[in-house]
């Protein structure tokens, strides 16, 4: 199947966590700089990704400064700026969307995350327990959602009363869309409720295709069934040649057993269901899930390891077994960002997008 003639949702991302060429190398290490970010967001717009991930976390810059700077800077690429609960209060993030859509040109996808770590939202000033920052984010949703297309908005909820808050300027377009990204049954309802697409972490197509199938029942008691997208969150490694690709990979992870010990130790303090996958999936035999989905880099970071790896075709054609399992779009990343972002427009984008 080729997605008959629906256009596949594109995007990339923004390595404002750091970037590099080696995880066992530090001198391989590339500076955080907003040049590179710049950089990177500008190869993944020439390469013809419609959008690119800024995302939140204790080692990444501040999001909306970063999808500011790049917004201002190129004319397509669209800002999908990460969003934890609890961090703006929803008038003051309804007004930044608002007023961000207005000097864009409604260049915005807001992507929502409730942290991979209790140690991390601790650290942070988050002390609810994971389930009551889903809670807070539900609620957050909908208010947003509200004060964003409605006037005299009055709320009381759990978290958030407000009284006819004043939302300018208006969006004629309405609120944008938002995007999900995780494997608990929380985040599934959530992303059922409010989501237009929700991303999925590395796994086996048929696994992925019977996920696709549990969220689209729980939307269908908000009537969404037909309303949600689905989106794969990878990292690519593409080359002229598969044994290119593969030379790549492996002298990417080579060496990198302090990496390794570090991401160990950051395990013990992660309790997320995706990351807890990714996990798994790590001890695959042969670090292979398929021919061409990879884990190596698994082994070295937390978070969306799972990597596709060959050349132009084989990549293209592991992509479309997730297409076929029910995906209509990916957000990906590779090492260097800007590098892989051009070589993924040269081999591959054509592939997809003809």
């Amino acid at each position: 199947m080729k997605n008959g003639t629906k256009k596949l949702k594109m995007g990339w991302f923004c390595p404002t966590n750091g970037d590099l060429t080696a995880f066992g190398d530090p001198s391989k290490a590339i500076p955080r700089t907003p040049d590179h970010f710049l950089k990177v967001a500008a190869s993944a717009e020439q390469a013809g990704f419609e959008y690119i991930l800024i995302p939140v976390g204790p080692a990444c810059w501040e999001a909306w400064t970063c999808a500011s700077f790049i917004a201002a800077n190129l004319r397509k690429i669209k800002p999908l700026v990460a969003m934890k609960p609890g961090f703006v209060h929803p008038v003051a993030q309804a007004k930044m969307i608002a007023t961000f859509c207005e000097f864009t040109g409604d260049r915005l996808y807001m992507n929502l995350i409730a942290g991979l770590s209790e140690s991390e939202a601790q650290a942070e000033g988050q002390l609810t327990s994971k389930e009551a920052r889903y809670r807070k984010m539900d609620e957050e949703v909908t208010l947003l959602k509200k004060l964003l297309t409605e006037k005299n908005v009055r709320f009381e909820g759990e978290f958030y009363h407000v009284n006819e808050p004043v939302i300018i300027p208006e969006m004629p377009n309405g609120h944008p869309d938002f995007f999900l990204g995780g494997g608990s049954e929380q985040a599934s309802e959530i992303s059922a409720k409010h989501s237009s697409v929700h991303l999925f972490w590395g796994d086996y197509p048929s696994v992925i295709a019977e996920n696709i199938k549990g969220i689209k029942e729980v939307a269908a008691k908000y009537g969404r069934e037909n309303e949600l997208e689905y989106a794969m969150r990878l990292q690519v490694i593409c080359r002229e040649s598969e044994q290119e690709a593969w030379d790549f990979a492996h002298q990417l992870v080579e060496g990198a057993e302090d990496r390794k010990a570090m991401k160990q130790q950051r395990d013990t303090h992660i309790n997320s269901v995706a990351n807890s996958r990714q996990k798994a999936l790590a001890n695959s035999e042969g670090g292979k899930l398929t021919p061409h989905l990879w884990t190596g880099i698994n082994d070295v970071r937390s978070g969306a390891g799972v990597a596709v790896v060959g050349n132009p075709k084989q990549v293209a054609d592991q992509l479309y077994e997730f297409v076929d399992a029910g995906c209509s779009g990916f957000c990906l990343s590779g090492y260097p960002h800007d590098k892989e972002a051009e070589l993924f427009g040269k081999l591959v984008m054509p592939r997809l997008m003809n």
